[in-house]
């Protein structure tokens, strides 16, 4: 990190300033945002600054540079902070989490992004095709929940208006292989209203301004948001200063799609989005008789009803019914229908806006928890589960006039700031204490009486609303307010105009403030006991529930019940948020944390400028500098003895590959003495503390080094392992082998005995006898047998021919091999005459002549013995036959005329004839 960090830029950690002071801090930080060095560490918190512009700092080679490094081998980054949590939980399977604070508009969102970026980059080596799925879901649910959470205020042009922890389930293999999504506090009201250049959440706008012409046609809709009440505030700003809602809804669509949204889901959205805008527009008048006032109240534009009962797919008269009346049980479980007066029946139709998008909301992130859930997954068969946990919660927010939502957000930051103090600050010097380490204590503030304020059974300010709310009667946000005065008069941090009479920035009756750990907050009570009550008429319940869309039927169970029954009071949206918090932070502090602080630099969204009151600010109410003092004052990193070991020993000639010392600690202290690292650790009762991480990048440096001989070490032995049980496993075949062959040998062999046994008796000699197939090593000994048993039965049919005939059988073998079966008959079966012309037998007609003429020829040419004599047929190229006769005698070859009385056409001698002798053989005597 030095190579990449010089004096230039600052310190790179904040544990490494001089002096510890506010001038210090803002100083580091000042010149490190001037120098685009956004990230700076303080021991391994990572504080944050939002640059409101695009920086180089991210992509795949900035993942590639900081994938399986230690924390400080690289500049500090989001990355780093992403690798140490995912290392530290696939190294020691422990549940990690990273817990993302600071102001809206300070970053967390992007953030959070970048972390679920490097996760997705760095898993799944082996392209499996489950995990694949998970990681697209997880990425593209970011988009799905922007869409339907967030909104631009004047603080933040993307700022979420939920908060959201995100659980990542990781194999063993360290891959994802499921995931879960909490949602916190959704801000409803903004539905209804919003603040002069702040706009609705995004999921109108770009339905709006994205869908095309036909689907809002169909869902009797128009471009311009100005014509809805609930989007004419924002109307003509954009989602974001570098994005449209155009681009925006296709990417929303995409996204949907890819994690598993059918297209019937996607157009209920559609169809519950278009509700909520005609539900705004809706008027209620009271009609008028002769000029009185007759007291019904009406819907002004009818119409509107036929919209919001189509798109609900509910009866029209149910849903007018619902807005103008509602339907109450007596005691005596008699229904009454009570009619509405026109304030009453804008409170419904608000309610009524405010739960359909609070439910389709819930159940977009209840959708997609079905998608991720990890599939298939048995801890006895696969293992236990590990997780990453990502928290991106709004952080502490201050207005003009601060509300229910503030309180509320307010309440989740103190708690937040709480588990911070008990982790980071309280645990570290108790840790100490009881590890009998000398260090300098650091006071800090311990927010645990605000908390206790808030939350406190019976006395807290949620548990007074929650009794409000409760009580029979009419009860006012100024009696609450009363009754909080009365509670906590001596409390140090709470005050209001009744208990401070001259603080004239509080109204009397309407405002209470509380000193939070970020600064003083006054907040306003109107609306308190409404938005607490999150009160809806049950008619809406019933209504929306027995719709015929069944993705909108599915978000309202509640609505089955019946109205006559009596059912426990529902838990107010305090007491809920307070339990999620409590549920949260329980959640959170099994997991070993890891913190990303995030600062805004200005108010202005302005890139490059960093206004330093206001950082200071946030300095302060992060207790930035409280943990800088504790980091300076304690260690960077502790271990047990044993882990330390475990990973450490290989790097010591006296601890490799065991001990033999009397201890651990003993061990330990060896192996440091080897490095000299001695001087910057610390040895507690059963860990070791090291002040310095640049020991620790000194040690893995070294670790690293080693780890390849060792892994040549350990696959040389495992391959010879390897090696050797093949060979045992190749010798225990071959042996399989030898005495398999040798069997199939022996069983041949007995069967060719058996079969051949009568081969030795006459005529056939064996004939007829079938040649059993053979194994493949014995196919030559085979082949060479029947060659064998050939010769043989030829050997036995030849020795009893008569002596007289072998001549005739010598010929016939010759012809036999001359023809090559080119004639079917060829005279085999028969005794060969040879002199046929001679042959009173064969020639009955001209034997004579033929005598006559070979006495002539005999007294001519002087030749000894008629070798052959026969009538044969000449055929020539055109067909045409001819008869002629041929006689070879031991001197010529003769071609004669047997119908001129055999006269001689032509005389060949036989030494220079070049007919071949298979020709004159194979000719049909006549």
């Amino acid at each position: 990190m030095e190579d990449e960090e010089g004096p230039e830029y600052g310190k790179p950690d904040f544990v490494l300033l001089d002096q510890v002071t506010m001038e210090d801090f803002m100083r580091n930080l000042q010149l490190r945002f001037e120098k685009d060095r956004i990230y700076t560490y303080i021991g391994e918190v990572l504080v944050s600054v939002n640059p409101y512009q695009e920086l180089p700092l991210y992509g795949p080679e900035a993942i590639a540079r900081y994938q399986g490094r230690e924390l400080y081998e690289r500049p500090p980054h989001l990355y780093a902070v992403a690798n140490a949590a995912y290392r530290a939980m696939k190294r020691r399977s422990r549940d990690t989490c990273i817990v993302i604070s600071g102001e809206s508009g300070a970053g967390k969102t992007e953030a959070s992004k970048h972390i679920m970026q490097y996760i997705a980059a760095v898993t799944n080596p082996s392209q499996r095709a489950e995990v694949e799925r998970v990681k697209d879901v997880l990425l593209k649910s970011t988009c799905v929940l922007e869409a339907f959470g967030n909104a631009r205020t004047n603080r933040n042009y993307n700022s979420s208006r939920f908060g959201k922890y995100m659980d990542i389930n990781f194999d063993f293999k360290g891959d994802p292989v499921g995931g879960h999504i909490h949602s916190y506090l959704l801000e409803k009201s903004r539905v209804l209203k919003q603040h002069v250049g702040e706009r609705n959440f995004h999921a109108f706008y770009q339905l709006l301004k994205g869908s095309e012409e036909g689907l809002l046609h169909k869902l009797h809709l128009e471009r311009n948001p100005a014509v809805y009440n609930f989007t004419r505030q924002g109307a003509g700003l954009n989602m974001t200063a570098s994005d449209s809602d155009e681009r925006s809804y296709r990417a929303v669509i995409e996204a949907m799609k890819v994690i598993g949204f059918s297209s019937e889901e996607v157009e209920s959205v559609h169809r519950i989005l278009a509700a909520i805008l005609h539900l705004g527009n809706i008027e209620f008048v009271e009609t008028e008789e002769n000029g009185l006032q007759k007291g019904d109240l009406v819907v002004a534009e009818k119409v509107l009803v036929d919209h919001v009962a189509e798109l609900t797919a509910t009866p029209r008269d149910l849903v007018s019914r619902s807005l103008l009346a509602r339907t109450v049980a007596s005691g005596g479980r008699e229904l009454i229908e009570k009619g509405h007066t026109v304030a009453e029946a804008s409170y419904a139709r608000d309610a009524c806006a405010k739960a359909v998008y609070q439910r389709l909301f819930e159940w977009v992130v209840d959708r997609i928890n079905s998608v991720m859930e990890p599939r298939g997954r048995d801890p006895r068969r696969d293992g236990k589960d590990t997780v990453i946990g990502v928290l991106d919660i709004y952080g502490f927010e201050v207005f003009p006039v601060n509300s229910f939502e503030q309180f509320c957000i307010n309440y989740c930051n103190e708690k937040l700031q709480q588990l911070f103090i008990q982790l980071i600050l309280k645990q570290e010097q108790e840790e100490y204490e009881r590890e009998g380490i000398t260090w300098q204590t650091v006071e800090y503030f311990n927010n645990a009486t605000i908390v206790d304020l808030v939350e406190r059974p019976h006395r807290g300010i949620l548990a007074v609303l929650d009794e409000a709310c409760s009580t029979a009667g009419t009860i006012t946000d100024r009696i609450f307010l009363q009754t909080l005065d009365t509670h906590h008069r001596h409390h140090p941090h709470y005050s209001s105009r009744q208990l401070c009479p001259t603080d004239k920035t509080m109204e009397f009756g309407r405002d209470f403030r509380i000193k939070h750990y970020a600064g003083d907050v006054t907040y306003s009570v109107e609306g308190f006991i409404d938005k607490n009550r999150d009160f809806l008429f049950q008619d809406f319940k019933r209504l929306l529930y027995n719709s015929t869309d069944s993705t909108l039927r599915a978000m309202w169970p509640d609505g089955q019940q019946n109205i006559t029954e009596v059912t426990k009071r529902p838990l107010t949206a305090g007491t809920l948020f307070k339990n999620s918090m409590v549920a949260l932070v329980e959640n959170l502090a099994c997991k070993e944390p890891f913190y990303v602080r995030c600062i805004k630099p200005n108010e202005d969204k302005v890139a490059g400028r960093l206004d330093e009151d206001h950082c200071r600010h946030q300095v302060a109410y992060l207790g930035l500098l409280e943990n800088v003092r504790v980091r300076r004052a304690g260690f960077a990193s502790r271990q047990p003895y044993p882990r330390f070991l475990l990973r450490y020993k290989m790097t010591c000639e006296y601890t490799w590959p065991n001990h033999l010392l009397g201890s651990d600690k003993a061990a330990v202290n060896a192996l440091l003495e080897q490095h000299g690292l001695q001087g910057d650790v610390a040895f507690g009762h059963s860990k070791l503390f090291i002040r310095s991480p640049r020991t620790l990048v000194m040690l893995e440096q070294s670790r690293a080094r080693l780890i390849p001989i060792i892994v040549l070490l350990l696959q040389k032995a495992w391959r010879g392992t390897l090696a050797r049980r093949r060979c045992k496993r190749l010798r225990a075949i071959y042996t399989i082998m030898r005495w398999f062959r040798r069997h199939k040998v022996r069983a041949h062999l007995v069967e060719l005995q058996r079969r051949f046994q009568a081969a030795r008796q006459p005529p056939l000699y064996g004939r007829d006898l079938v040649w059993p197939p053979p194994p493949a090593v014995l196919q030559p000994f085979q082949d060479t047998c029947h060659v064998l048993f050939c010769r043989w039965r030829a050997r036995q049919l030849v020795k009893n021919i008569p002596p007289s005939d072998m001549a005739q059988i010598k010929a016939k073998v010759a012809a036999m091999g001359a023809l090559q079966g080119l004639r079917q008959d060829w005279g085999c079966q028969r005794a060969w005459a040879r002199d046929y012309l001679s042959s009173a037998t064969d020639n009955p007609t001209a034997s004579g002549l033929f005598a006559q003429r070979l006495k002539t020829l005999r007294d001519k040419d002087g030749f000894g013995t008629v070798l052959f004599s026969s009538h044969v047929r000449k055929v020539n190229r055109f067909h045409k036959r001819r008869n002629r006769a041929l006689l070879l005698t031991d001197r010529h070859l003769y071609k004669l005329d047997p119908d001129r009385q055999y006269r001689v056409m032509r005389a060949v001698p036989l030494d220079s004839a070049q007919e071949k002798p298979e020709q004159l053989l194979a000719m049909e005597p006549q």
